[in-house]
Parts: structure tokens; C-alpha cells; sequence
């Protein structure tokens, strides 16, 4: 299972950071799960008011985040997924999205969480997905990498 050895950390108040989730809108189901997941980890961290936007798909994930960076966000959350079909487009889409997506870390030091979700199979990406029955929480863990990440990006600022 690729969530065996995930940290084990606790939520904190991140209700005055300034917080972005861009989602991709394809395969709706797994979408709406890591959003669903995104959301939960929002309220855990007391986040009340994060900007919320939908892009048409992974591909398009860099351009919006690095839009939002640029706008003032403290995190900055990429939802998408990728599932492996009989042509190079998965690989040209996948590296894109996360060189694109680290890209937007760098030049803006912002946190961003990365839950693009890289798939041989629709059945990987449904567990991922944190649905009913999901083994693992994608959204819910990028989400939580991010605000923890802009938390202590903003302690090193303040020294």
C-alpha cells in the first residue's frame, strides 16, 4: 500500500492563512472524493473561507495555482487525476502537471499540495480517492501537507 509510513501528525489553526484548492473536473467520482477529502482537512485546520476552483483537467492545475500564488495565497492545494491509457498522453500529462505544479513552489515559495493522483487503473484511483471504502485519503493528505508546509514557511519568514 503507498500510504504505509505516512507521518502521523495532528491538524492546527491555520484559520489565518489564505488558501486555495484548484480541482480538475475529469473523472468526476474520483474528483469529487478528493475534493470531499480537501474539505475535510480545511475544517480540521479551521481554514473557513478557502477559494475553490475548478479547472477542465489536470494539465491545466500549473497555470491556476501559479495565477493564485501570485495572487497573495499562503497554500495553494492541486486536485487532479491521470489514469494510464494505451498512449504516451498519461506521461506528457503527468509531467507537466508536476513539473508545472513544482515549478509554481519554487518561483512563489507557497506551499503547494500535490494531490494528483497518477493511475494504472480507475480501480487505483477510487481507492485513493477517499470515498467509501477508499484505503487512502489523497485530498485530505495534500491538503494537510500544504497547510502544514505554508505554516512553517511562514514561521521561517518570521525569523
Amino acid at each position: 500500500m503507498s500510504g504505509h509510513g505516512a507521518p502521523a501528525s495532528a491538524p492546527v489553526d491555520c484559520s489565518d492563512l489564505r488558501v486555495a484548492v484548484v480541482a480538475a473536473s475529469w473523472h468526476t467520482v474520483v474528483m469529487d472524493g478528493l475534493l470531499a477529502g480537501a474539505e475535510r482537512a480545511l475544517t480540521a485546520y479551521s481554514v473557513s473561507s478557502p477559494e475553490v476552483v475548478r479547472v477542465p483537467g489536470t494539465f491545466e492545475l500549473p497555470v491556476v495555482c501559479d495565477a493564485l500564488a501570485a495572487a497573495g495565497y499562503d497554500a495553494v492545494v492541486a486536485l487532479g487525476v491521470v489514469i494510464r491509457g494505451g498512449t504516451p498522453h498519461f506521461d506528457y500529462v503527468c509531467t507537466a502537471a508536476t513539473d508545472g505544479l513544482g515549478r509554481v513552489a519554487l518561483d512563489h515559495r507557497v506551499a503547494v499540495g500535490f494531490g494528483v493522483l497518477t493511475c494504472d487503473t480507475d480501480e487505483q484511483a477510487l481507492d485513493r480517492a477517499g470515498l467509501d471504502g477508499s484505503s487512502e485519503d489523497k485530498g485530505y493528505e495534500a491538503t494537510a501537507a500544504a497547510l502544514e508546509t505554508a505554516r512553517l514557511l511562514g514561521r521561517i519568514a518570521a525569523e
